[in-house]
């Protein structure tokens, strides 16, 4: 990879017990890479003290969120608060690796604005998910494609990253705090004119995934939500943003 300027955005709840571990992991893997990084973990209402897990570690901020706001939020509020030339954002059980990050930084050096991981069949990637997992997904890709948003094969792999002026535009337009926010980034980058790229990444399906039965009709409701708001025009840049941008305040350097 070629040096860049990195933030790395990680959003957790209810994680203390592996948090140290995912950004010990990440940071080592930055060190290598990375000219200027940061590591911004976002504690979204957790149980647990994401925080102190977190003390003694050198390039890593932790904002907490007072309540559990979802993780839209909580990536959003992580990607603006964001110093570097590219941020990327990850899950906190590293379900896709860090190192696969080489490859969306190398995408955005070649010319995109936006490269998003994507769980495709490749021969030099590793995809491992349940059957139920695989039908969901599916299902939902083909929900996106008939409601929002076309030329996608996976929008809900955790794993993308922006440049810097691509991410304040996009999640500064960007207002579902929970399971759509991938879908409404995407269409919201797509309306502004955002070059994306697709890139392939391994991926491993954490058995501590926090989907539910519910979650379908959650997605549909925020796939219906996205329509709605876009057809209203709250996403085109000349109304600006329709809600309050999320807090900075709180903070481990």
């Amino acid at each position: 990879m070629r040096r860049v300027n990195l933030s790395v955005v990680v959003p957790a709840y209810n994680e203390a017990h592996r948090i140290r571990s995912t950004a010990e992991t990440i940071a080592a893997f930055l060190k290598r890479q990375c000219d200027a990084w940061e590591i911004i973990v976002v504690d979204d209402g957790s149980c647990g003290d994401t925080r102190a897990a977190l003390e003694g570690l050198d390039g890593v901020r932790c904002l907490r969120n007072e309540t559990n706001r979802g993780k839209g939020y909580s990536v959003r509020r992580g990607m603006l608060e964001a110093r570097m030339d590219v941020i990327l954002f990850t899950d906190a059980d590293l379900s896709t690796p860090v190192e696969d990050s080489i490859a969306l930084c190398q995408a955005i050096a070649e010319g995109a604005d936006i490269a998003v991981g994507s769980r495709v069949r490749d021969p030099s990637r590793t995809v491992r998910r349940p059957p139920l997992r695989r039908l969901m997904a599916f299902v939902f890709r083909w929900l996106v494609k008939c409601l929002v948003l076309r030329g996608f094969h996976d929008t809900q792999c955790g794993f993308k990253a922006f440049r810097r002026g691509a991410a304040l535009a996009v999640f500064g337009s960007a207002r579902l705090d929970r399971w759509g926010f991938d879908v409404e980034v995407l269409h919201i980058a797509q309306k502004l004119g955002f070059k994306i790229a697709q890139v392939p990444v391994s991926y491993t399906e954490s058995r501590e995934s926090r989907l539910s039965f519910f979650t379908p009709l959650t997605m549909i409701r925020d796939l219906l939500k996205i329509r709605w708001s876009s057809w209203c025009g709250l996403y085109d840049p000349q109304l600006g943003r329709a809600k309050e941008q999320p807090d900075s305040r709180g903070g481990v350097e």
